[in-house]
This record gives structure tokens, C-alpha cells and sequence, in this order.
């Protein structure tokens, strides 16, 4: 582990990169035997910090969830990171670029919890039962560690590169959708980009659910009714600037839209 003292520091690090919109060296050039359990440290402290300072955590994230985002990132396991109420945003809304660095839009389902869910030994049955309701989503990355050789440690570290979430209007019960088969059509300026389906996130979308709560109870916590929890990405991600206009087109579960400003 790295002492504690180191880190806070990177914590302070990540905060002073998220107040500016800029970027740090990789964590894991300069810690080459940083563990994920350090990352999850170095995102507890930043997370801490933030809930301190008056933010609200509304949900959780759970990233590199399939093998689209696995292959785009070279990282081959699943992370999570948390969402503040701050950086929840509505269909067609105006986001402001500056805001982010290393801008870029992933697509998503979200799931609202009606009941408390914990591990260890969490099905996707458990998860579906917990749910309340499906929501198609677009995550906004916000990437403040150089992304050439970044690591899981690095990305994790970085709140799983959290930057912003967009909610469509359309809300599903499990029972009523085929989860599974939610499609996604992703343009930008008019121009398609990205297709994908939803069970291109571990066979299920709600699979990722069951894995965070069992990932929660190692550490004797759980995920708690009225959360939000942003399933994963089943398209690779859509870079983005000022200016550009973005549709995601979820068919049965409607449409989100949003332009970058």
C-alpha cells in the first residue's frame, strides 16, 4: 500500500486537476507499485473531501464493463467509481466543455433502486428485484490523468474517469423490457457514430449491479435504495468538442440529446 500521506497528496492532486480542467502525470509512472486497493484509497479520500465539502452522492458508477470499452482502453476488468448530484444533467440540455478534459460520451443504462442491495453472494436476480426502474443514459468522461499507458490503478484513481451523466425522459420496469436487447444508435452533428446493444455489458446490463454490490460488501457497505447506479458502456467512447451536437437514439427507450457549448 502507499502511505497515506502520498495518498492524500494525489487526492489533492486529482481535486486541483478537476477545480482547473486539467491534467497530472499517470500515477503509475510515478508509483509503479500502486495497487488498485491504492486507487480505491486515492478515490475515497478525493470522494470524502467532496461530500465534505457539501456535494451530494447520488449514485455509482461502474465502468469497463465490455469488451468494447475493455478493447478501447486495454483494461480488462470492471471498476466503479461515485456521482454527485451536481453532475446530473437532462435530455437536451447545454453542457459546458470546460467543464471536462479529455471530453467524450459514452452509452449507457442507469438503473434507479428501490431497495437496498448487498453482497456477497448478489445474483442478477437480486439486482433485477432491487431495481426500480431503467433509464437510458450517456456518461461525459473527464479524464485528469495523461491517458497514453494509463493502467486500471491510474483510471480508478481518477473516479473511473466520471464526469457527468445526461438521463433520458423513458423509465422501465425490468419485467417490462427485455433488457438485454436495448439498442443504441450514437450520432454526432447528424452523423452516426457508434451502434451498440445493451447486453454487450457482461451478457446483461443489470449484471453489473449484482457485481457492485458484492464488490461493496469486502468492504462491509452496500448500495442503498433511491441510488443511481450507471451500468456501463456497450459503445466504445465519442470524442467531443464545443459546438458539437449529440442524439443517442435508445428505440423503445427513447432518445437523449445534448450539445457541448
Amino acid at each position: 500500500m502507499l502511505h497515506p500521506d502520498v495518498i492524500a497528496t494525489i487526492a489533492d492532486e486529482l481535486a486541483e486537476a478537476d477545480r482547473t480542467h486539467s491534467v497530472i502525470p499517470r500515477i503509475t509512472a510515478r508509483y509503479p507499485d500502486a495497487t488498485i486497493e491504492d486507487s480505491y484509497a486515492i478515490q475515497g479520500v478525493w470522494r470524502d473531501k467532496n461530500i465534505a465539502a457539501g456535494r451530494r452522492l447520488v449514485g455509482r458508477k461502474i465502468g469497463l464493463t465490455s469488451k468494447a470499452m475493455q478493447a478501447a482502453t486495454g483494461i480488462t476488468e470492471p471498476d466503479y467509481g461515485v456521482m454527485f448530484d451536481d453532475t446530473v444533467y437532462e435530455s437536451g440540455a447545454e453542457i459546458p466543455v470546460d467543464l471536462f478534459s479529455n471530453v467524450r460520451i459514452e452509452v449507457e443504462l442507469a438503473f434507479v433502486l428501490k431497495a437496498p442491495l448487498e453482497g456477497p453472494d448478489c445474483t442478477l436476480e437480486d439486482a433485477l428485484r432491487a431495481i426500480d426502474y431503467a433509464v437510458p443514459a450517456l456518461e461525459v468522461l473527464n479524464s485528469h490523468i495523461e491517458l497514453e499507458g494509463r493502467t486500471i490503478v491510474d483510471t480508478i484513481s481518477d473516479n473511473a474517469a466520471y464526469g457527468g451523466m445526461v438521463l433520458g425522459d423513458t423509465h422501465k420496469r425490468p419485467d417490462e423490457i427485455d433488457l438485454r436487447w436495448v439498442p443504441a444508435l450514437l450520432y454526432r452533428n447528424g452523423e452516426i457514430t457508434e451502434t451498440g446493444v445493451a447486453a454487450g455489458v457482461l451478457d446483461h446490463p443489470a449484471t453489473g449491479v449484482a457485481w457492485l454490490a458484492n464488490k461493496f460488501a469486502q468492504h462491509g457497505d452496500r448500495l442503498e435504495a433511491g441510488e443511481i447506479i450507471l451500468a456501463g458502456s456497450f459503445t466504445r467512447p465519442m470524442w467531443v468538442e464545443r459546438g458539437d451536437d449529440v442524439l443517442c437514439d435508445f428505440g423503445p427507450m427513447g432518445t437523449i440529446t445534448c450539445r457541448f457549448v
